[in-house]
């Protein structure tokens, strides 16, 4: 696929539940690309202040005075239900409010300019992509249009197409979609290349714990010092990470200020911002020290909270989601038929696995293996993905070239049979492309219709997993129960799309479903209208960064005009100048909501009636 703009590379983009990371190959290597504040990765965190929207660094700055319009966790809503139950947990700990949306879907409500606004998670998503987009247009000094964009090889396909849909609303044009596990894998093949006469394959696990997502991916590197990348096995959690880690120290201390002072502060929600803040640093640094203390001044009806947190305490009430990832590891082995003795490296991607915790279990799993530390566990995905999108883009060098994939479909595909149980056609890990089928009967007598309801998911009953795509054959010739035979074929190409075909057996009638992008994603109206809402955004925000210099500039002026007349002599000429700085310093207080024109024309004004004696 090529690039469509012009000569602007394609970037890699690592979205983040937390943080998110973009990369370009420049200077024939990858470039993590740093944001206006020099730092290497953003937060997935946007805010609406009184006239302002603000995104990455700036909102969560302001998150704790601000805490019910600043949103953060997007990826932990996108492509999921209102009704899902992660979504009614998470609500409870989520500052911002979260109401249902048509067809079950989760909105989000902030106040902005006095007004209730509401935005899908696609919306925030796409907010935090336009973003890094940013980002990697002011670094390479043209637009940016082509990007490969990642996601937790857990996600399911209505998550993934909703993410692909974020990238849109954004102004990209999503050339590829890669899982993050995959993309770390391929930074560690361009990292560290292995020759042919050393051995022929690399057995890889990569495990990937973030702030919201957990990943384990393994994977076989063949031959050749950079080449195929095959996809054995992945297994995950698409929510558990760093945040859930948070929410056990959160809760933790509110216990403890209950049994202290008994009070409860849930309600408070200021307060547990700050609680929740403080946590997370408490956290950061209990992977270096064994003992740090959380201190806050007025934390609830002005009492100070001040607790030691040790890393026994922090590992012993988090001990649940450890061993979880463990045995998530252990099932993807178990489903990659592989022994832990087979495993040459073990990959640490995403910033909880700095846990030293985390480290130790892993460690002992792999009999005291040395575990792969040198790529950075915050940059490796977006390094990864970056690769990927020169690849796509037609970059030339050698070892994008020679760059292959081999993936395979995370959860299992297949119908609702009788008593709604869901029926495997495509089991999950099964490399793809490929192709099965699967024979069925018709469950009553002369039934002359059968209704074929595709799920993606693991759940034993067909509602509990993901509803992708629904289609009927009919004109069955009447006959007993369980004697006409339908064969169901599942078919998914390089692409990621699925063709669903039935036929039946005895006449040859046939009826197919293609679940391509536009049976997943929002309709085009829809996307068109964010687009349109996501340009008067950033149009508003332009707006606001010129009333903001205009104010500032008009401050500098009264501090200069200031200086300038503190060695003048007293005269009628004087207080006229010292009236106009007065006038205009109230005026600035009294006119917050003032135009950019206004603003400039009191500065002119201020300028012509005091740099008339200079």
């Amino acid at each position: 696929m090529g690039k469509t703009g012009d000569d602007a590379p394609a970037i890699g983009i690592d979205l983040g539940t937390t943080y998110s990371c973009v990369a370009v190959w420049k200077n024939d290597r990858i470039e993590i690309i740093p944001n206006a504040q020099g730092y290497r990765t953003t937060p997935s965190c946007v805010a609406f202040v009184d006239a302002a929207r603000l995104i990455g660094d700036g909102a969560k700055n302001q998150a704790t005075i601000n805490p019910a319009n600043t949103i953060f966790d997007a990826k932990r809503l996108i492509g999921r239900r209102f009704s899902d139950s992660k979504v009614q947990e998470d609500k409870k700990l989520w500052p911002f409010k979260v109401i249902e949306g048509p067809s079950d879907t989760p909105k989000i409500v902030v106040s902005y300019k006095g007004k209730a606004k509401e935005f899908l998670a696609e919306e925030i998503s796409s907010m935090v992509l336009g973003r890094m987009k940013e980002i990697a247009e002011s670094y390479v000094g043209k637009p940016v249009k082509d990007a490969v964009i990642t996601v937790p090889a857990y996600f399911n396909d209505p998550q993934r197409q909703a993410t692909k849909d974020a990238g849109t609303i954004a102004g990209l044009n999503v050339i590829s979609m890669i899982n993050e596990p995959t993309a770390a894998a391929i930074a560690y093949g361009l990292e560290e290349p292995f020759k042919m006469k050393e051995k022929k394959k690399k057995n890889v696990v990569v495990f990937d714990l973030g702030g919201g997502t957990f990943d384990v991916s393994i994977l076989t590197m063949v031959e050749g010092e950079f080449g195929t990348f095959e996809v054995k096995a992945v297994a995950g959690d698409t929510h558990l990470g760093g945040e859930d880690f948070d929410n056990r120290m959160v809760d933790h201390c509110v216990k403890e200020f209950k049994r202290k002072w008994k009070k409860d502060l849930t309600p408070n929600k200021k307060a547990l911002g700050r609680l929740r803040c403080a946590c997370e640093k408490a956290k950061r640094i209990l992977s270096s020290d064994t003992l740090t203390s959380i201190e806050l001044d007025c934390l609830h009806e002005g009492i100070d909270f001040s607790m030691k947190f040790s890393r026994a305490k922090f590992e012993d009430i988090n001990m649940e989601y450890f061993d979880r990832c463990i045995k998530t590891l252990e099932a993807c082995l178990s489903d990659a038929k592989m022994k832990k003795p087979e495993v040459n490296e073990v990959i640490l991607v995403g910033g909880s696995t700095r846990i030293p915790k985390v480290q130790c279990m892993l460690q002992k799993l792999f009999y005291q293996k040395e575990l792969y530390k040198s790529l950075n566990p915050d940059e490796a995905v977006a390094y990864g993905a970056a690769v990927m999108a020169a690849k796509l883009s037609g970059n030339s060098d050698k070892r994008c070239r020679d760059l292959v994939l081999l993936d395979v479909t995370p959860l299992s595909l297949g119908i609702e049979v009788r008593g709604k149980s869901f029926s495997i056609v495509i089991p999950r890990n099964t490399p793809i492309p490929m192709k099965k089928s699967k024979n069925y009967f018709t469950s009553r007598d002369n039934q002359t219709c059968i209704d074929i309801m595709v799920y993606q998911g693991e759940r034993a009953k067909s509602t509990d997993n993901h509803l992708l795509g629904k289609f009927s054959i009919s004109g069955i010739p009447p006959a007993p129960k369980r004697v006409v035979t339908c064969i169901v074929y599942f078919e998914i190409d390089a692409s990621g799309i699925l063709t669903v075909t039935a036929e039946i057996l005895s006449t040859g009638k046939m009826n197919k479903l293609m679940i391509t992008n536009e049976n997943r994603s929002l309709s085009k109206e829809k996307i068109e209208k964010m687009v349109k809402d996501a340009e008067d955004y950033k149009h508003e925000d332009q707006e606001y960064k010129k009333k903001v210099e205009a104010f500032n500039a008009l401050e500098d002026c009264i501090y200069d005009m200031k200086n300038k007349i503190m060695n003048m002599g007293y005269s009628e000429r004087l207080k006229i100048m010292e009236r106009t700085i007065a006038d205009t310093t109230k005026w600035i207080e009294h006119h917050e909501d003032a135009s950019v024109d206004e603003v400039q024309a009191m500065k002119e004004y201020l300028e012509s009636i005091c740099m008339q004696e200079f």
